[in-house]
C-alpha cells in the first residue's frame, strides 16, 4: 500500500491509546491473563522502546515497536492494524521499519512473542513472511501453551 506514513510517536494522542486500548484488551480477551504480554501506554513509553504509528493521511491505521533486549537483540510489541486496514499492506510496512531500526541499531537478531491460537494465525504468517522462524522462550518468557516464540538472525 503506497502513501503510508510511518513516524516515531510519544503516545500521547487519543487515537493511539483507543488503537493500543482496542489491542490491550483482543489480547486479554484471547489469551489467559498470566499469558497476555502485551505492554501498556507506559510500558511503551520506556526508554528501551521506540514506538511508531501508521497513518493513510490523517487517519491511524496501524503501530508497532521495538524493545532493547540487549545491544544485540531486539523485541517486536505492539504490532496492531486497525480492522478497515488489514490485508492491505500496513503490517509489511510496519515489519519493514522494524527490521530496518534493528539492522541500524546493529542487532544481529529480532525476536517476539505472540499468540498460539487460531486469532493470531494472521500475525503469525506475516512473521513467517519476513523470515521469522518458531523459537523457543527467549528473554524473560517461559513457556506456555498460549505463546509462539518467534526469531530471525538480521
Amino acid at each position: 500500500m503506497s502513501g503510508l506514513l510511518i513516524r516515531v510517536d510519544d503516545l500521547r494522542g487519543p487515537e493511539i491509546a483507543a488503537l493500543l486500548q482496542s489491542h490491550v484488551d483482543d489480547m486479554r480477551a484471547e489469551s489467559p491473563e498470566e499469558s497476555c504480554h502485551v505492554l501498556d501506554l507506559e510500558g511503551l513509553r520506556r526508554p528501551d522502546v521506540t514506538f511508531w504509528t501508521v497513518w493513510d493521511g490523517d487517519r491511524l491505521v496501524g503501530c508497532g515497536a521495538l524493545k532493547e533486549l540487549d545491544p544485540t537483540h531486539g523485541e517486536i510489541k505492539s504490532m496492531r492494524t486497525v480492522d478497515a486496514y488489514r490485508g492491505r499492506g500496513v503490517g509489511s510496512a510496519m515489519m519493514r521499519r522494524i527490521l530496518e531500526a534493528a539492522a541500524f541499531r546493529g542487532y544481529s537478531r529480532l525476536s517476539l512473542e505472540t499468540g498460539s491460537g487460531e486469532f493470531f494465525a494472521p500475525a503469525r504468517a506475516l512473521y513467517e513472511k519476513f523470515g521469522f522462524v518458531v523459537c523457543p522462550p527467549f528473554g524473560e518468557y517461559r513457556e506456555d501453551p498460549h505463546s509462539c516464540f518467534m526469531t530471525r538472525e538480521i
